[in-house]
């Protein structure tokens, strides 16, 4: 393997012991919301708000992240290209923090939270301080400095997670889950104000707006808030849809049938985003690290390799999950949640698809065509929308899970094929047919093998599991492999 890519890698491992340790340690709290939240109505609440602050997000941030790695490169002025798209940014955020004082109790009644216009200002003061904070994290990113980033995610993370435990198990009236969803707000906002407090020198950098090149960088990054817009649609849409379209006015205890729904299609999608945990940790790293190659001859060779074992590794992921589902599953503490564990299987293979996709788009990035990612994103943001009302009336949060599915796949091909267009890289498809079918082959052999035995049951399970790795790990070890 390449020097370069075991400097990705490697930094992967740093930025993936922050964001999967992190994750992992949030995952915690899915089997406490589950065990204090007996009804899986309370647990939906928390999961559609936590949907609208994905949402958020992408728009607060405004895709000044990658702006900011691809003008550092361009400019050489790292200080005046910070200095600009922070500024930016804490303007924007201000702007929205003061809508929300303003509107807060409209905003509460507009979601169906009436009189609890609380939540709306606690989750308001959340993304805008998580949005204010991205940009110095990627500064850290930017110079290499993974340590000081892990620290720092990790320390906002352990606060929320202590918070959380003292809150809900010592002070939390369980007759009362109302109070219980205001105390998870709490403890998040007050984890995190740990970042800023963290990261307060970055303030002091801010010496004003360089307007010409904001306007560079914005004609640069507007495409990709697009893009992350509709990309967050396909990821978070479907519980807030799920609600609103299972929710019948005229009748009004339709509305704890419909948070039910969105509390256990919630819990069982924590089970497949274990795939998406280590994307985040690997798009942490990767995405400076494709921009750092951009003069290198052999980019495009790497590029290629980097993606031969991304998925090799990510189709290891979804056989660990999935033949192993039974152990799994008492990552949910309320047995009440285990009727959609069936959807686990779908979005685990969906978040494969994303992560492939994640890997293709850099070719609109590094090539500046970034429209393209905002033409793809809003094709599949308009598929999701369409597949969630047509069947979840019929389907409920299966047609969720098989939207989900759907478009990633969808998004994938096509970048695929613009990128060929206009960027071309050569990836290996035959490689990635391979893993993919392989991994799919033996999910679906694995029932006709079950024995009654837990244990031999286990061992069987697991022996397949072993199969794909070490045919993998046998491929990806061959000298010379032909791309």
């Amino acid at each position: 393997m390449a020097n370069p890519i075991k400097k990705l890698f490697g930094e992967i491992a740093i930025y993936g012991l922050s964001s999967i340790i992190g994750r992992l340690l949030n995952y915690l709290l899915v089997p406490l919301y589950t065990y204090v939240f007996i009804n899986p109505a309370d647990y939906g609440v928390v999961s559609e708000l936590y949907a609208w602050v994905a949402f958020l997000i992408v728009i607060l941030t405004f895709g000044m992240e990658t702006a900011f790695f691809k003008f550092i490169q361009n400019e050489g002025d790292q200080k005046n290209v910070f200095s600009t798209a922070f500024s930016a940014l804490l303007s924007l955020n201000s702007v929205f923090f003061l809508i929300i004082l303003l509107f807060y109790q409209d905003i509460a009644s507009l979601l169906l939270y009436e009189g609890h216009g609380e939540y709306i200002v606690m989750l308001g003061a959340i993304v805008s301080i998580d949005a204010i904070s991205a940009l110095p994290l990627a500064k850290l990113r930017a110079e290499e400095k993974a340590k000081r980033f892990s620290i720092i995610q990790l320390s906002s993370i352990a606060v929320n997670i202590i918070l959380n435990v003292i809150f809900l198990l010592f002070w939390f009236d369980y007759n009362n889950p109302e109070q219980g969803v205001f105390y998870i707000f709490l403890a998040n906002l007050i984890a995190s104000l740990v970042k800023p407090i963290f990261l307060f020198k970055s303030f002091t950098l801010i010496r004003g707006i360089d307007r010409s090149l904001l306007k560079r960088m914005l004609v640069f990054s507007f495409p990709l808030a697009i893009a992350g817009f509709a990309g967050i649609i396909n990821e978070t849409l479907d519980r807030i849809l799920l609600k609103q379209m299972l929710y019948n006015p005229e009748n009004p205890s339709s509305l704890d049938y419909a948070e039910a729904q969105v509390g256990i299609y919630s819990a069982s999608y924590k089970l497949a985003m274990l795939i998406a945990i280590l994307l985040q940790a690997y798009r942490y790293a990767a995405e400076p690290f494709f921009f750092s190659q951009m003069k290198n001859q052999d980019r495009n060779k790497i590029y290629s390799q980097i993606m031969n074992v991304f998925i090799a590794f990510v189709c290891g992921i979804f056989l660990l999950v999935t033949l192993n589902i039974d152990i799994f599953k008492y990552f949910i503490q309320n047995e009440t949640y285990w009727v959609g564990l069936q959807v686990v299987p779908i979005l685990l293979m969906a978040n494969i698809f994303l992560g492939i996709y994640y890997n293709q788009s850099i070719w609109f990035k590094l090539s500046g065509k970034t429209k393209f990612g905002a033409y793809i994103a809003l094709f599949g943001a308009s598929l999701t929308v369409l597949i969630n009302i047509l069947y979840i009336p019929k389907f409920g949060y299966m047609a969720c899970a098989w939207a989900t599915l759907i478009v990633y796949f969808t998004q994938m091909v096509i970048s695929y094929i613009l990128g060929q267009r206009h960027y071309p890289i050569p990836y290996n498809l035959k490689k990635f047919i391979f893993y993919i079918s392989l991994a799919l082959a033996l999910f679906f052999l694995s029932p006709y093998i079950k024995v009654d035995n837990f244990t031999v049951n286990l061992f069987i399970q697991n022996s397949l599991l072993l199969m794909f790795v070490l045919t993998a790990v046998y491929i990806e070890r061959r000298v010379n492999t032909p791309e």
